[in-house]
C-alpha cells in the first residue's frame, strides 16, 4: 500500500524492497546501498568521521540532522516524549526507553564478562568492570585523597562533591540539594511523588531503584557483609564502607575539613553533625520528661 510523490522514489522502492538490489557498494566495508547519495553519506560520516550538523548551544556536532534535532529537543529544551508505562518515567529517546524497560523492569543484562560470571545492562559498565576489576586500571587519581577513578568525569564529580562539598542539583519542590543528578531524581520520585516501584517481598519496604532493592535483601535480610577488612576482623555490606573504614581507622586519614574551625573528620556525616551541633547549636534530641 505504499505510494510515492516521485517516480524515482517508486523505482528505488521497487528495486531495493521488492527486488533486493543495492548497486552501490562501499569500498571500505562490505555494506551496499540503493542510492549513491546514501553511499556518500555513509563514507562521510562512518569512515571519515564527519559531523556537519553543529549544535548552536553547545560544542556537540552530529552526523545526521535528525540526531541534532533530537539533541536540541531533549538536552536543551528538556523534552522527554517517551513515557514508560511501568514506572511513568519519561525519556528523551525511544531507544533509551526500550533499554530502560529491558534493563530496569525486565532485568536483562546482555553484556557478559568473558572473565567472570558478571553481566551488565550497559556496554560502558562492562568496559569499566573489565578495566578496573580484571585489568586494575584507574588512571585518574584524586590529588586530595588516595582514591583513583576509571573516568575523568567521575574524578571531577568526586572532587566537587566529596572535597568541595558542592551539591549543584537543587530540588525545585523543597530546599534539598544533591551532589548527583540521579540522587535528585530519586528524591523527587520517592519523596515528592511517592514512587517506589520495587517492593521487598520479605518486609514492607519499597525502593526507587532495583539496585537498592537487591542490596537491601542481601544486607538486611540475608545479613551478607562480603567486604572483609584485611587488617582487622571487621566486615562490611558495602565496598565504600570498607574503604572509609581502612582510610579513617587504619590509615588515620581525615579528609573532611570544617571551614569554621579547621577541625578535620574521617566521615562527611560526622562533619555535618559537627557543624550542626557545635557551630549552629542544634539540639534535636528532646527529653520527653522535662
Amino acid at each position: 500500500d505504499k505510494s510515492f510523490a516521485q517516480k524515482d522514489n517508486l523505482k528505488d522502492h521497487m528495486s531495493t524492497v521488492h527486488e533486493g538490489k543495492k548497486p552501490f557498494p562501499c569500498s571500505i566495508c562490505d555494506k551496499n546501498f540503493a542510492r549513491k547519495s546514501t553511499l556518500k553519506k555513509h563514507i562521510s560520516t562512518v569512515h571519515e568521521g564527519k559531523k556537519p550538523f553543529q549544535c548552536s548551544q553547545c560544542d556537540k556536532s552530529f552526523a545526521r540532522k535528525d540526531n541534532l534535532k533530537d539533541h536540541m529537543s531533549t538536552v536543551h529544551e528538556g523534552k522527554k516524549p517517551f513515557l514508560c508505562s511501568m514506572c511513568n518515567k519519561s525519556l528523551g529517546w525511544k531507544s533509551i526507553l526500550k533499554k530502560h524497560i529491558s534493563t530496569v523492569h525486565e532485568g536483562k543484562k546482555p553484556f557478559q564478562c568473558s572473565q567472570c560470571d558478571k553481566s551488565f545492562a550497559q556496554k560502558d559498565n562492562l568496559k569499566d568492570h573489565m578495566s578496573t576489576v580484571h585489568e586494575g586500571k584507574k588512571p585518574f587519581p584524586c590529588s586530595i585523597c588516595d582514591k583513583n577513578f576509571v573516568r575523568k568525569s567521575t574524578l571531577k564529580r568526586h572532587v566537587s562533591t566529596m572535597h568541595e562539598g558542592k551539591e549543584p542539583f537543587q530540588c525545585s519542590r523543597c530546599d534539598k540539594s544533591f551532589a548527583c543528578k540521579e540522587t535528585l531524581k530519586d528524591h523527587i520520585s520517592t519523596v515528592h511523588e511517592g514512587k517506589k516501584p520495587f517492593p521487598c517481598s520479605i518486609c514492607d519496604k519499597n525502593f526507587a531503584r532495583k539496585s537498592a532493592w537487591k542490596k537491601h535483601i542481601s544486607t538486611v535480610h540475608e545479613g551478607k557483609k562480603p567486604f572483609q577488612c584485611s587488617q582487622c576482623d571487621k566486615s562490611f555490606a558495602r565496598k565504600d564502607n570498607l574503604k572509609d573504614h581502612i582510610s579513617t581507622v587504619h590509615e588515620g586519614k581525615k579528609p573532611f575539613l570544617c571551614s569554621t574551625c579547621n577541625k578535620s573528620f574521617g566521615w562527611k556525616s560526622i562533619l555535618k553533625k559537627h557543624i550542626s551541633t557545635v557551630h549552629e547549636g542544634k539540639k534535636p534530641f528532646q527529653c520527653s520528661q522535662c
